[in-house]
């Protein structure tokens, strides 16, 4: 068994085209041996933002803090702790932390392309 819990102060910032302030720590994925699904923990600071970006595989999020806008085809929606998001396959998709305070989240993906490398799936 894995036990690690998630740490703002162990994320690794996230350098893509799109990306603004976010940060990123995978919680399990491939080099832990998981054969289906890679769990990462992102940390978007006050003002930061994920790509606006889609891909080829489904996503399910989990808001841990804080608050932002989520734009999944179009449709915005104010997110908050608590919350769990299903974003679909192909669906154009981006996290904006318009608050003052960080908002960090949990992303599930398929371990089938390179979880292990900080690539937003949010």
């Amino acid at each position: 068994m894995l036990i690690r819990k998630t740490d703002p102060a162990t994320t690794t910032p996230v350098d893509m085209d799109g990306v603004k302030d976010t940060s990123m720590q995978i919680m399990v994925g491939r080099s832990d041996g998981a054969p289906t699904f890679a769990m990462r923990h992102f940390v978007v600071q006050a003002g930061g933002h994920t790509p606006h970006h889609q891909h080829d595989y489904e996503h399910e999020v989990y808001i841990v803090e804080g608050t932002a806008e989520a734009e999944c085809d179009g449709e915005n929606a104010q997110v908050t702790a608590g919350d769990v998001l299903y974003v679909p396959a192909n669906a154009l998709h981006q996290f904006r932390n318009n608050s003052e305070a960080p908002m960090r989240f949990l992303c599930l993906v398929p371990v089938t392309f390179d979880c292990d490398k900080p690539v937003p799936g949010s």
